[in-house]
């Protein structure tokens, strides 16, 4: 039993069963024994690589259309380039590097980071030196002027609430105790749950996921856009109605049962697009590999390839498949944009 397990057993068996969103809660963000508070998660050496890691193709593809979407809606100066949970800060190295010579882009720009790890902040400060860069701990703390925005794999980590729909009516799925040890339960029925599109077409035996702090980031995301311009882009892997139990768990680079490892294994949970999008005046959706696509990666592949040989070219074309190819990440992961009502869409979602 991992040192947070012992510490939720106690909670569990001194106040009652506790919901998903509690558990994953504790378990990514527990000062002490919180997986992003005690462990570097990225990489080989971690339990999971994210796009940026994977080529630089990504970064400066999605940084290039940011600057575009910028030049569309009149260049307006000074403007705040923002990332929520940036990781190493690789996309906006990255993002920064591709985008040097896009006259007025960095001269406009304030680089804003949205993360809560000390830890990690330092890290991107490393990464992003000698770029200016400021942070702030909560979406809500974005300044307001005209932002462009970027998250990737920022959404799937928020803690989600899961509810079946029982014969008897909606129950939670909770998180309890079965001789000791943590195991999912349900709740009596409820007398309310969310209105969302997932809910109201729901089914008898359906398992629907909500998660309310997605809807607080976006909405917070959209603030600043809303009223001065701009855009924000997140991408995660989900889909665009969610129906059945995503909560997942990585540990090593592999699958873990979700109440195995706690603060020991990445927990994460499929985003569902469709009520996000409904927060926006104008949206546009699409899956990573489309909007790779149509921005170019195949070209930028091939002219980074033309100085690589042996196993660097295989990594190099490995890497484009990855992200890319409908059988990996290409069809799993979405973008979805969102910006106010009359503005361009951004390049790639044509």
């Amino acid at each position: 039993m991992t040192p947070l397990a012992a510490l939720l057993v106690d909670r569990i068996r001194e106040g009652g069963p506790i919901t998903v969103a509690d558990y994953m809660a504790e378990c990514l963000l527990h000062p002490q024994h919180g997986y992003y508070t005690t462990r570097e998660p990225f990489g080989t050496a971690g339990d999971f690589t994210t796009a940026p890691e994977i080529s630089q193709m990504f970064g400066e593809l999605l940084g290039l259309a940011l600057a575009q979407a910028w030049l569309d809606q009149g260049a307006p100066a000074p403007f705040t380039l923002a990332e929520l949970g940036p990781g190493r800060g690789t996309l906006m190295a990255d993002a920064l590097r591709a985008t040097r010579a896009v006259p007025g882009f960095h001269a406009a720009a304030r680089a804003v980071l949205v993360e809560a790890s000390p830890r990690l902040c330092d890290v991107q400060a490393a990464t992003l030196a000698p770029h200016v860069v400021t942070w702030a701990d909560r979406v809500e703390d974005l300044p307001d002027r005209p932002t462009f925005l970027v998250a990737n794999e920022f959404l799937d980590a928020l803690p989600i609430r899961q509810f079946l729909l029982s014969p008897e009516g909606w129950r939670e799925r909770l998180v309890g105790l079965q001789d000791g040890a943590l195991t999912f339960g349900l709740s009596a029925p409820l007398p309310q749950v969310p209105d969302t599109p997932a809910f109201r077409a729901a089914r008898p035996g359906d398992l629907v996921e909500h998660c309310a702090p997605a809807h607080q980031a976006v909405t917070a995301a959209l603030r600043p856009i809303l009223r001065h311009g701009g855009l924000a882009l997140f991408i995660d892997y989900g889909g665009w109605r969610s129906c059945g139990d995503t909560l997942q768990a990585l540990r090593g680079h592999a699958f873990d049962p979700p109440l195995a490892h706690p603060g020991q294994a990445d927990l994460t949970a499929h985003v569902d697009f469709e009520p996000l999008a409904a927060l926006a005046p104008a949206h546009a959706y699409a899956t990573q590999g489309q909007v790779l696509g149509r921005l170019g990666i195949d070209i930028r592949a091939e002219r980074l390839a033309r100085s690589l040989t042996g196993p660097a070219l295989d990594s190099h074309r490995a890497a484009l498949a990855r992200l890319t190819d409908p059988a990996e990440m290409g069809s799993l992961f979405k973008m979805l944009a969102l910006t106010r009502a009359g503005a361009p869409l951004p390049p790639g979602f044509a």
